[in-house]
């Protein structure tokens, strides 16, 4: 069987850099056994006697005898007699370094984690050996609401239910609930609480930004056995035969909604106008979804959403039709009677005539 080319490629990488080092680590330590020594280098004795094999074969241009990494051998022990110049282990540059550390303390701070310990213990090593390298100090903020964020990833470890006040746009409505927390985990650049939700009898997503309150209760948290992990590796929204489809007619302007949302077709219309349809949670959500566009896009089907957007536009330009009460008008210092008092002003008088 041919092995995958990404996983050759990976193992070569990783072969490569254990063999940059291993020399100067049996420069270091000259008679050591074998045992050991892949002890120490988290390989097996049989790698290990295949790594020093092709060292044989590895040294300076020219690759005569004198040329060549050489090595002597006492039974199950190993010393290096020619390092060929590769006598110190592999450095970081400053770039590599630099991009180590913001990779590690993206992923400390990335919710869902589930060794944080062992990340942020890989980190002060990282930063320890690169202090000379990374001079200025790093710090990573991920797109989300860190105060929020760092409460919820709290409550979630200490294994405990949660009562949360969450708001869910495809209703547009506020409710509170008490759920099992899963997990955390950050998808699309949003923090997610993944839970057994108690009111729906299922396992939910709860953005951390529609979250307004959070109580962690004294009872723990029991996650049914039924209950089961979102697969989100094609994102949060998973468009399913059962969810209503919409069809819009769209203009040029409005031609984005194609590229943010998965559509299931898209298809060229009269002029510059576009048909997409795509599927939707409910129509409640489509229909103000609609009315948020501009007056390039126009509904075709379902005619329930048709005429639930025309019913809600008409209802809004009725409500701006309606006079808005004001205050009453000002009266005269003197009151009601000296405005209806006749002027005795000759200027007002002749202007009357």
């Amino acid at each position: 069987m041919t092995r995958p080319a990404a996983k050759g490629g990976r193992a070569s990488a990783d072969r490569l850099a254990r063999l940059l080092n291993l020399v100067p680590y049996l420069l270091a330590r000259p008679g050591i056994e074998i045992a050991e020594a892949a002890g120490d280098l988290g390989v097996t004795e049989r790698q290990l006697r295949e790594d020093l094999e092709l060292l044989w074969v590895c040294g300076l241009p020219g690759y005569g005898p004198g040329d060549l990494i050489d090595m002597a051998f006492d039974g199950d022990r190993v010393t290096i007699t020619y390092d060929a110049g590769i006598d110190r282990p592999l450095r970081l540059t400053p770039d590599e370094a630099l991009a180590l550390v913001v990779a590690l303390r993206m992923l400390a701070e990335t919710p869902g984690v589930a060794n944080r310990e062992a990340v942020e213990r890989a980190l002060a090593k990282i930063e320890d050996a690169a202090g000379d390298l990374v001079t200025a100090p790093v710090e990573v903020r991920l797109p989300a609401d860190t105060r929020r964020v760092q409460e919820l990833r709290a409550a979630v470890e200490s294994g405990r239910a949660l009562r949360i006040t969450y708001y869910t746009a495809a209703r547009d409505e506020t409710t509170e609930r008490v759920v099992d927390p899963l997990r955390m985990l950050m998808v699309g650049g949003r923090a997610y609480v993944e839970a057994w939700c108690r009111r729906a009898e299922a396992v939910r997503l709860f953005r951390s930004d529609r979250i307004d309150a959070v109580t962690e209760l004294d009872e723990p948290a029991v996650v049914p056995p039924q209950a089961r992990p979102h697969d989100l590796s094609d994102g949060v929204f998973r468009p399913s035969p059962d969810l209503p489809l919409i069809t819009l007619r769209v203009g040029r302007s409005e031609r984005w909604i194609t590229e943010y949302y998965p559509c299931e077709s898209v298809a060229a219309g009269d002029g510059d106008q576009w048909l997409v349809s795509l599927r939707v949670t409910d129509l409640a959500w489509a229909r103000r979804f609609v009315l948020g566009l501009g007056p390039e896009v126009t509904v075709v089907a379902p005619v329930e959403l048709a005429e639930q957007v025309r019913a809600a536009a008409a209802a809004a330009l009725d409500a701006y039709a309606s006079p808005v009460p004001g205050p009453a008008p000002a009266q005269p210092a003197g009151g009601p009677d000296t405005a209806a008092a006749p002027s005795t002003d000759p200027a007002m008088t002749a202007g009357a005539q």
